[in-house]
């Protein structure tokens, strides 16, 4: 009871509402009758949040969780795992960690909430790791394909080469006139060189927007299962739930294979390594 007490007091905004009330009544005239109002208020607060099995349930998890055995020391990360994490830009690198720090935290809730209930056998296994490591590897890999296709759209202007392409038609249209072949076998060439380039712009447009929505569709993934972790209480429905979600990417982890050319993958590791045991901190916080 006193840690549930004491977390519903600390709640950020109890404490505003709560201080703010007491020093408004305070400064009142009627400070005698408003002040034990707002405390009478806070009391009725406290009872109600208390009260809620979830909201113990999840006070319960917290406290399993600092409480329990430090998990075993991460292991040495996989050469060509630093090397795609050291490869992305600073924002990639950063939306990265703000994932695999979901992740470890989706896992540590899971862990507390098994703690909790007395299965000191989950520990912090509650969530089995390779469907998550299954995810940030997708979701790695979608980024070093994001950061290539963006490279190589900065090196195109589809206004520049549609503007070319119609000049050059143009001038087509006056050596056909005047009948000189080879003016007119270079400049076809040039235009099918043209459209090529138009052809290759437009797919690599469709491929980035594909890898966008993409990149937020796991990034959904992982927010869901994180409240289903709060919410359910259920280790084991998690660990389901996180299978389920990986297994349903594998048309994106074909579409991304689809992508090796862009990014080198292919001469990289091509089944997940395990990401949440691995120590990361270092190129992580490379930005820092």
């Amino acid at each position: 009871m006193p840690d549930y007490l004491k977390a519903a007091f600390l709640f950020r905004w109890n404490l505003l509402f709560f201080g703010g009330g007491a020093a408004a009544a305070v400064l009142t005239p009627l400070a005698g009758v408003l002040l034990p109002l707002v405390v009478a208020g806070e009391l009725a607060y406290l009872a109600g949040l208390v009260s809620v099995p979830r909201f113990r349930a999840a006070i319960d998890a917290q406290v399993h969780a600092l409480s329990s055995t430090p998990a075993a020391a991460p292991t040495e990360p996989p050469g060509s795992l630093l090397d795609m994490l050291g490869g992305l830009p600073p924002d990639a690198r950063s939306r990265f960690q703000r994932l695999h720090a979901r992740c470890l935290e989706l896992r540590a809730i899971a862990a507390g909430v098994r703690g909790a209930a007395g299965d000191q056998a989950g520990g912090a296994e509650a969530i089995r790791t390779p469907g998550l490591d299954r995810l940030l590897w997708l979701f790695l890999r979608l980024l070093l394909s994001k950061a290539a296709l963006d490279r190589f759209l900065r090196t195109m202007s589809e206004q520049d080469v549609s503007s070319r392409l119609a000049e050059l038609r143009k001038n087509l249209a006056a050596a056909e006139t005047s009948g000189d072949q080879r003016i007119v076998r270079s400049l076809q060439d040039s235009i099918a060189s043209g459209e090529l380039r138009l052809d290759n712009y437009g797919r690599a447009r469709k491929n980035a927007e594909f890898v966008s929505v993409e990149l937020d569709r796991i990034e959904g993934k992982i927010q869901a299962l994180a409240e289903v972790a709060v919410n359910r209480q259920d280790p084991d429905f998690l660990s389901s739930q996180v299978d389920s979600a990986a297994e349903s990417m594998r048309q994106t982890e074909k579409a991304v294979s689809e992508l090796q050319h862009l990014t080198g993958l292919a001469d990289q590791l091509q089944e997940p390594p395990p990401i949440l045991e691995s120590d990361l901190r270092q190129v992580l916080r490379h930005d820092a």
